[in-house]
């Protein structure tokens, strides 16, 4: 390190759902003050969301943006499981890559799309950070949510009362899916893009099909609220895709 300059901070940003107008306004703060911007991106020549939907609201000149691709592979939170090489070397490049920037006493801001806290790569790539060093100052701004955008969409709540919330990727167990169905008062579905089929058997086994929303591309252009999930089958969903299932209260959302 240069100590010359006094460290830089890593600032993890959501952007929220992908609607350029759901940004907060401290994120658009932090976006427009940092000099670097890495970006995540799902595929090697693809272009970053959060980088596109940051770019609808912040002057990008003169900032060094370097996009960073991580691959879409299934990450496991429990100990002792085994990550996919590929991954790791994915966060191992991103650290590397923050730390270059920030020993050069340069902050750096990583937008993500929707929350940093929920399923998103923001934490994984704190937590390599942080197995490399000890000394990097973090901060982190919460951003709207991908759930909260598609419960306003759809205009229905997503928890009330005493009602019990669950959120989970769909690419959970079939049967977990099927326990936390019986039992939580909302399920919160997300990337539910390559699960559909196995949902919709899920759904009318339980006998929640009406119950059950489907919202794809929130807040962007293309955007599909469908009230009878069945109708998007054998469709190819878009990453963005979300299903609300409230056990109380029958779909509703517009078309």
């Amino acid at each position: 390190m240069n100590r010359k300059n006094k460290p830089g901070c890593l600032h993890l940003v959501g952007v929220g759902p992908g609607d350029p107008d759901l940004i907060t306004y401290r994120a658009v703060q932090v976006l427009e003050t940092v000099p670097v911007i890495i970006a995540p991106k799902g595929s090697a020549g693809g272009a970053s969301s959060a980088l596109a939907t940051a770019r609808a609201q912040v002057d990008m000149t003169n900032k060094e943006i370097v996009e960073l691709h991580f691959p879409m592979k299934k990450v496991y939170a429990a100990q002792g499981r085994e990550q996919d090489t590929e991954i790791l070397d994915a966060w191992n490049n991103a650290a590397r890559t923050v730390l270059s920037f920030i020993d050069k006493g340069l902050d750096v801001a990583f937008p993500t799309i929707g929350d940093p806290a929920i399923y998103s790569t923001a934490y994984y790539l704190h937590a390599t950070i942080c197995s490399l060093r000890d000394d990097v100052q973090v901060n982190v701004i919460p951003g709207i949510s991908a759930m909260s955008a598609c419960s306003a969409a759809s205009r229905q709540p997503l928890g009330l009362g005493e009602e019990i919330i669950t959120v989970i990727p769909a690419a959970f167990n079939r049967e977990n899916i099927r326990e936390i169905l019986e039992t939580s008062e909302t399920t919160v579905l997300m990337k539910v893009h390559r699960s559909l089929d196995l949902l919709l058997g899920l759904l009318d086994e339980t006998g929640l099909l009406d119950n059950a929303t489907l919202i794809e591309r929130c807040g962007l252009p293309g955007q599909n609220i469908y009230k009878d999930p069945r109708d998007a089958a054998g469709k190819q969903l878009h990453y963005f895709s979300t299903m609300i299932v409230c056990k109380n209260r029958q779909a509703n959302g517009d078309s």
